[in-house]
């Protein structure tokens, strides 16, 4: 997988000084980060770091004070960013008592898509994805990896110009993940922007691009490749410890 590649076209996600406070508690400080099209972004942080508020804000959860995700405003326009995003959860979220093929059709209706839109899509990307012989299967039937792949599947079913992953892989064997990540370039390849967390250092290796969180400000953001080279050490898990340790706030 290419994890080379430059990215100089359309920002799909633009922040800038990116805050959000809980009474005295300061959760996101001031961050700023620019995701271009077609462009994997990794965004780490440990427990506390902040970054899952700061996700919650991007995917039009929680207000900011600024910023702009697919080209709407954070702060007036987060309906708009909803129906122009994809989003997957580490905990599968779909539907276990519906078939495949209703899942993709409930989110593809909620996501604003016509019944013929659907039905003339569905087909198409369930054969891509060897998925096709399993559209009757109840999901609560399918294994582990294969409820992945249908997450992922709904999350970028309606073409949105950015899909939000939240620990995509958690739980799932390295075989699994190998090939998810392979899934995830693909889609990228074709121009859908993927903003992506993960507590797998092998996994921040496929990224384009990472940024590393602490204590609510954004330490570190550039290529894998750059970091591990600015911190003189051979992995993503050692730059990742090196900025984590300097915390000095506990989980929220």
């Amino acid at each position: 997988m290419n994890t080379t590649q430059s990215h100089q076209g359309e920002s799909v996600i633009q922040i800038h000084n990116l805050t959000k406070v809980f009474g005295d508690f300061k959760a996101v400080d001031s961050i700023s980060l620019e995701v271009k099209k077609g462009e994997i972004f990794g965004f780490l942080g440990a427990n506390g770091a902040g970054k899952t508020t700061a996700m919650k804000i991007l995917c039009g959860l929680s207000l900011p004070s600024s910023g702009s995700v697919a080209g709407f405003d954070l702060y007036t326009q987060s309906e708009q960013i909803k129906r122009n995003i994809g989003y997957m959860s580490q905990k599968f979220a779909l539907y276990d008592d519906l078939k495949v093929w209703e899942n993709i059709y409930l989110f593809g209706r909620i996501y604003g898509m016509s019944r013929t839109e659907i039905f003339d899509k569905m087909d198409r990307v369930l054969e891509n994805l060897d998925f096709l012989d399993k559209k009757d299967w109840l999901t609560e039937k399918l294994p582990l990896g294969w409820k992945q792949k249908l997450a992922f599947c709904v999350a970028n079913f309606h073409s949105p110009k950015v899909i939000f992953l939240d620990e995509p892989t958690g739980g799932v064997d390295p075989i699994t993940r190998r090939k998810f990540w392979e899934l995830i370039h693909e889609v990228a390849s074709k121009g859908t922007s993927i903003f992506v967390t993960t507590h797998y250092m092998d996994e921040v290796e496929y990224c384009h691009r990472i940024s590393i969180m602490v204590d609510g400000k954004i330490k570190a953001l550039d290529t894998p490749k750059n970091l591990k080279k600015q911190y003189s050490v051979q992995d993503m898990e050692s730059v990742f410890f090196t900025l984590a340790s300097q915390a000095t706030r506990g989980e929220w």
